[in-house]
């Protein structure tokens, strides 16, 4: 009888560890989800700079689209972040004939690309809307024709009814990525241009 009681107890011991392992071993799976981000377009400004002989050149793109899908339990990242070359504007009417027609050939390449395809940081955070996280997402840039490795630094911050505040700076060595130096004898430009984005998105999550 003893012997039977006992059989019994490490019968329903085992049940409970299998449970309990069963339900960790699942966790990952059930807590995944797929996040995505749109970005509004009309709430998106992207600046850039360049430095030039005795001043600094100014201008705008604006973002055309732009959605990305991260997974949350392994980072993975999809979509694509798309700006018009065409909207490039530093206000002045001869130097952006030259930028659309020398150097960024926009009537030929009209868009320029962030393809992202790995995210890592503080996604929980960014879930939940709670507090403000840093994130660094690897991706491709595509310019004039051309891809490029990078990866961008961005800080996030939740908005208001579900969206969120994105800002990025980086530099862009657009000599080195194969685009026209736009350099004179009287003229001289920096091999990089800085650009800065702040981006706003409306932010949702699916199993």
């Amino acid at each position: 009888m003893c012997q039977l009681i006992h059989l019994r107890r490490a019968r329903a011991i085992s049940a409970i560890f299998a449970a309990v392992f069963g339900l960790l071993g699942f966790a990952p799976t059930l807590q995944a989800q797929e996040i995505t981000v749109d970005f509004d377009p009309a709430a998106t400004k992207v600046d850039f700079t360049l430095a030039a002989t005795m001043h600094t050149v100014h201008g705008t793109f604006k973002l055309k689209s732009g959605q990305i899908h991260v997974n949350s339990s392994t980072g993975k990242a999809s979509g694509v972040i798309a700006l018009d070359a065409t909207t490039g504007n530093t206000d002045n009417s001869s130097r952006d004939k030259k930028m659309h027609g020398e150097i960024l050939e926009s009537a030929k390449f009209p868009e320029i690309t962030f393809t992202p395809n790995d995210v890592k940081g503080d996604l929980a955070a960014i879930l939940t809307h709670q507090t403000a996280a840093q994130v660094e997402v690897a991706g491709v840039f595509r310019l004039h024709g051309q891809d490029h490795d990078a990866t961008l630094k961005i800080s996030a911050q939740p908005g208001a009814s579900g969206h969120i505040d994105a800002t990025s700076q980086f530099s862009v060595p657009y000599i080195q990525w194969g685009l026209k130096s736009p350099n004179t004898f009287l003229l001289h430009v920096a091999d990089s241009v800085d650009v800065t984005v702040h981006a706003s998105g409306k932010i949702s999550a699916s199993p």
